[in-house]
């Protein structure tokens, strides 16, 4: 009665106020409206004034921010003068920026105003295709371009004929759609900046064309992003054309190889299609490259994400990394713990068994009553307890599984751990005592008890997993009255066992994971020797992935294949943080509206359900309840017969791989001809998903596999009732359930789905409501027996959300993690950025002057003079500006500015006898051997390190040699952040392990990780700005250096330093920078075919005879 009353008392308030779906559709029907005006007006168009039209949209957005942008180049202009002070230049590139952004708002203003007609024009084009088969114009060097690359366009004479046939993806396809009035809306909602909702089968990439040809006419760029390859390039060839037709040129990044010309060239394309992988990595790559000729992407304008669930939310939850070559010597302790923990899993299962045993001993009272109550009532207590310690220590067991869906025991487990969990858990002491060690599932953490410990530690010390407590024996040294020397080695000695036994317990727990939580096939599987994760959603493998903190690597030495080497992180950044550097974002799905509360909180994102072209007449069936696994799949087949002998196609839903498998299996027994999509077939996907809709064609696939194609009914289908969707299971997400029932019933097609549910399923174990177990006791069903009630399917979504919230909070404290390393992230690749394009380094470097001098200051300003004087020295390469007796009498600021301004007088006239030692030579070698040469080397040393710095030998001597100390400063500046950055992402990388262990102080990691990182980052600026100035100020041309004439490109120094830093006997050591970022950047790239081993050649000893056959030794000859 209650739940009616709300429901009413719903619908009223919604009538009286309307719901949010009413409210956005009235706000975008103007839209439509107007857009529809138009169209009769553009219908009288020719074909050549339909493209015109195209031309004077582009014109007017031109003029609109032509003051604008004739503005900034004005002060690009101003601010090239070198005769500007910094802080003249400084307030010039601020206005730069005001006004960047202030065109970004005119162009917004412009769009807006131009969209209906500008959408009319696309629908008008669309129609003409599909109704006169093809367009024809006057021929363009672009439509002839064009024509001698592709399909589709015939040159006649001046004419270009744009058919309505051409190929993409490999296939032929037709060209048969017009925009409805609905799709017109979802591609307002998307212009604007929002999530479109369209129920599979409404035509989201043809309501995509609408607002990515609007966007592309700024000039700007507009990238539409997606979850595969396939989709991409077959979606830029199959799009491509209705916006090449109107000038606009289109391009797939992953067409082409990273890196590469034609990469860049695609991004300068107006159109780009990509997935999101491809997209979020050559973000991370230009921010490592060397020269500006180097990087691929331009300004992160507007992008659409298709399947935005599944990219902003499902691949959300694996930040990208590039990885490298590491110098840390840490042990890999995989291979040497594997041993103890497969000892104390063993263990586990060994007890848990004991446990089960008792349990199912003791419980047998739960449904034969006993006549002594006493002892009824101390088996359901000590049934209970043995039954919570199987639970707690392996709940995974599939024999706990199994005797869970037995009448009462769930519910009786459930009773016993409420118990046990009162008073913040303090009685569950008892229960774990017994185990080795505590699984969470709902939260996915394993804790050793000290059972555990003991049995894991085996032979050695008990100490050896126990974590020291660093603030008591600190104490505890502080009351030995040591002196300071032994003080701090004693001190040293109690850190180094905390970090040892920190990694140990981190590396245990990875294991402990990795065997009792990590199913193959389910997880991951293993293909061509190595673990490659399952998307739990899509049931793809997300190849390059790999999962975090040493996990992987405990996986792989579970599974005995070859652990990846050590590497560390060099670049990193979460997809959310990707996404949300665009100037406007937008996205379209069947599924967003469950998600909506985090697009909105994460993205700005407002999801806006979009009507249906045509009424869904889909029969969603409720959920069918079984006790057990078994009888669930048995009607699974059953129900496959049944539909099949109807003529209907048949997809089934599977969470995992191993399930799809298993149904395989069955099938083939009952001999069911019938195909399998999985992450181990995701290469046919395209193939399979074609065939899905034909009659009596079986499809089993992973619950969102095949996304982004629809499955179109095949002769006499709709007659026999469409396409039926069988689940297997609930998914962890309602939006996943949508997905799959949104692949039957397209377009007002006929067709049914049900769910086929289980108490044994994930979901029902770890997060099902008491009251359907109850009831099924209650009504004392037998083997094979089902269940099935409206009241069930709501009990089972509301376990759904209850998963969505968990995971929400798991993706939420992911990004908040990343939000730190963001702010640092953006500082440290904006100095980058100016270091690598050299305009605005010039005020990067005199800030690192200025703090410089102010730290050097504020840290002598107590101190004697003659310190004061050796640190000016030491650190700043100056002498002392000041007497000892205005030393003493300045303040810290007018002291802070003295030295500032005799450190930039000495720089400057340090750059000036640079230009003039250096220009003599490089005269000649201009004058004499530019027909050879295009580069020349300077070799810079301050007497304990040696730099070799590559300039054009041309600009070299046009400019007098007066931007050599221009190319000398972004040399420094880009090897040092390159190498600084990358330690840096290293010490936070151990930081976010060992944070971890401030739950054990009753502390929050996160908040603590914030703290530390401050103060780390604060450092690596600190060594940054040092290294730098000590750099800049000390390194010179050494007396009578003779230069080198290359014809080595001066970006290659920064990618091949880590192979020329080697130092040989008598020589200065070679600048170090960006070290391994090469390999880096290679790694981060897939291979396109298998690398052959690599044959290592016998090492030969120093006092070996030298190979050459000189004979004389190795050390002596080609050794040295």
């Amino acid at each position: 009665m209650p739940t009616t009353f709300y429901i009413m008392i719903g619908d009223i308030l919604k009538k009286i106020f309307g719901d949010k779906s009413t409210k956005d559709q009235k706000r975008y029907q103007p839209f439509v409206d107007k857009t529809n005006t138009f169209l009769s007006e553009v219908q009288q168009l020719t074909d050549d004034g339909l493209r015109e039209k195209s031309i004077g949209f582009r014109a007017k957005i031109k003029q609109a921010i032509s003051v604008q942008e004739a503005e900034v180049a004005n002060l690009q202009e101003q601010v090239a003068n070198p005769a500007l002070s910094i802080d003249e230049k400084e307030a010039i590139f601020e206005q730069i920026d005001t006004l960047t952004k202030a065109i970004d708002e005119t162009i917004e203003d412009v769009l807006i105003e131009i969209l209906p007609e500008a959408f009319a024009v696309i629908k008008e084009t669309a129609y003409r295709w599909a109704h006169n088969g093809k367009l024809s114009v006057t021929a363009t060097e672009f439509d002839k371009d064009l024509a001698s690359k592709k399909d589709g366009i015939t040159i006649a004479g001046d004419q270009a004929i744009w058919h309505n046939e051409w190929t993409a993806a490999g296939n032929h396809v037709q060209w048969n759609m017009v925009h409805y009035d609905v799709q017109l809306m979802g591609g307002a909602v998307l212009h604007q900046g929002n999530i479109a909702e369209m129920q599979t089968g409404e035509g989201k990439t043809l309501v995509a064309t609408l607002p990515v040809y609007l966007n592309a006419l700024a000039g700007k760029g507009v990238h539409i992003v997606t979850v595969n390859d396939y989709l991409a390039k077959r979606d830029s060839e199959w799009m491509g054309p209705l916006y090449q037709f109107h000038g606009l040129s289109v391009d797939c990044i992953d067409k082409h190889q990273p890196n590469s010309d034609a990469r860049r060239n695609a991004y300068m394309a107006d159109i780009t299609f990509g997935t999101n992988n491809e997209f979020g990595f050559d973000y991370l790559r230009d921010n490592m490259a060397g020269h500006p000729s180097e990087l691929v992407q331009r300004k992160h304008h507007f992008a659409i994400v298709d399947e935005v669930d599944s990219v902003l939310i499902d691949d959300a939850r694996t930040p990208l990394i590039i990885s490298g070559p590491t110098t840390s010597n840490g042990e890999q302790e995989f291979h040497a713990l594997k041993p103890r923990v497969e000892r104390i899993v063993n263990a586990q299962r060994e007890v848990v068994q004991q446990f089960l045993l008792e349990a199912k001993k003791n419980l047998v009272v739960l449904n034969e009553l006993q006549p002594d109550k006493k002892l009824e009532k101390t088996m359901l207590e000590e049934g209970g307890i043995a039954l919570l310690r199987a639970h707690r220590g392996l709940p995974k067991n599939r024999a706990l599984i199994k005797f869970l869906s037995e009448p009462g025991v769930k519910v009786h487990l459930q009773k016993t751990e409420n118990t046990y969990m009162q008073e913040q858990g303090k009685h569950m002491k008892k229960i774990d005592a017994e185990l080795f060690f505590i699984i969470d599932e709902k939260n996915n953490t394993i804790e050793l008890t000290s059972k555990g410990i003991d049995l894991i530690s085996g032979s050695d010390d008990r100490d050896f997993f126990i974590m020291p407590d660093i603030g008591a024996e600190i104490a505890k040294l502080q009351k030995e009255e040591l002196n300071q020397e032994q003080f701090l080695e004693k001190k040293d000695i109690l850190v180094r066992d905390y970090s040892i036994k920190s990694e140990r317990i981190h590396s245990v727990n990875q294991l402990l994971k990795a065997y009792t939580l990590f199913e193959k096939e389910v997880e991951y599987v293993i293909l061509e020797g190595k673990v490659k994760i399952v998307d739990e959603s899509t049931g793809r493998i997300l190849e390059g992935r790999r999962y975090s903190d040493g996990l992987h690597q405990a996986i792989e030495a579970k599974e005995n294949v070859q652990i990846e080497a050590a590497t560390q992180t060099y670049a990193t950044i979460t997809l959310q943080n990707y996404f949300r550097m665009y100037h406007k974002l937008a996205g379209m799905t069947g599924t967003a509206e469950t998600e909506a509360k985090e697009f909105y909180d994460i993205y700005k994102l407002d999801v806006v359900v979009i009507p249906t072209h045509r009424k869904a007449v889909r029969k969603d069936l409720e959920d069918m309840v079984f006790k057990t696994g078994r009888e669930k799949f048995a009607a699974v087949i059953e129900e496959v017969e049944r539909l099949v002998a109807e003529g209907r196609p048949v997809l089934v839903g599977t969470t995992t791989v191993e399930i799809s498998e298993l149904l395989s299996k069955m099938l083939q027994f009952k001999k069911v001809p019938h195909q399998v999509l999985n992450a181990k077939h995701h290469q046919k996907e395209a193939e399979i998903v074609a065939a899905a809709g034909q009659a009596g064609a079986v499809t089993i696939a992973t619950n969102m596999a095949g996304r982004g194609t629809d499955i179109k009914l095949g002769a006499g289908v709709k007659e026999a009732g469409g396409l039926a969707i069988i689940g297997t299971e609930r998914h962890d997400s309602r939006r996943v359930d949508r997905q799959l029932r949104g692949r039957s019933g397209r377009q007002g097609d006929p067709g049914s789905s049900q769910f086929f549910v289980s108490l044994e399923d994930d979901l029902m174990r770890k997060f099902g409501s008491e009251r359907i177990a109850k009831i099924m006791d209650r009504m004392g069903l037998k083997e094979g027996e089902v269940i099935t009630h409206g009241m069930v399917s709501k009990s089972i979504e509301r376990a759904q959300k209850k998963v969505e919230e968990n995971n929400f909070g798991i993706r939420k404290r992911l990004l908040e993690y990343d939000d730190v390393m963001n702010a640092q992230r953006k500082l440290i690749y904006k100095l980058r950025k100016n270091a690598l394009f050299g305009d605005r380094l010039d005020i990067d470097v005199d800030n690192m002057f200025f703090d410089l001098c102010e730290q050097t200051v504020q840290q002598n300003i107590h101190a004697e003079f003659n310190d004061f004087e050796v640190e000016l020295i030491r650190i700043l390469g100056i002498s002392s500006p000041v007497t000892e007796e205005e030393f003493r009498r300045a303040d810290a600021n007018t002291l802070t500015n003295l030295v500032y301004e005799a450190m930039i007088t000495q720089y400057q006239r340090k750059c000036e006898k640079f230009a003039t030692k250096a220009f003599p030579q490089v005269k000649h070698v201009f004058e004499t051997m530019s027909d050879r040469y295009k580069n020349i080397v300077f070799p810079l040393t301050d007497g304990r390190r040696e730099v070799q710095l590559i300039v054009n030998l041309a600009e070299a001597y046009q400019s007098e040699c007066t931007n050599v100390s221009k190319q000398f400063e972004k040399h420094i500046i880009l090897g040092i952040i390159d190498n600084e950055w990358k330690e840096h992402l290293r010490e936070m990388d151990d930081l976010r392990s060992a944070v971890n262990n401030a739950t054990y102080e009753q502390k929050d990691p996160l908040v603590i990780y914030k703290l530390e990182s401050y103060d780390l980052f604060k450092n690596m600026i600190n060594r940054v700005n040092l290294s730098s100035v000590e750099l800049l100020m000390t390194l010179d041309i050494p007396f009578e250096q003779e230069m080198q004439s290359t014809n080595k490109d001066a970006n290659e120094s920064h990618y091949a330093q880590a192979k020329t830093n080697v130092s040989t006997s008598g020589q200065a050591p070679r600048f170090e920078g960006s070290q391994g970022y090469q390999e880096a950047i290679q790694n981060s790239m897939q291979e396109p075919v298998k690398r052959e081993p690599i044959m290592v050649d016998p090492k030969i000893n120093r006092n070996d005879p030298c190979p050459c056959g000189s004979g004389k030794k190795y050390k002596q000859c080609h050794g040295k």
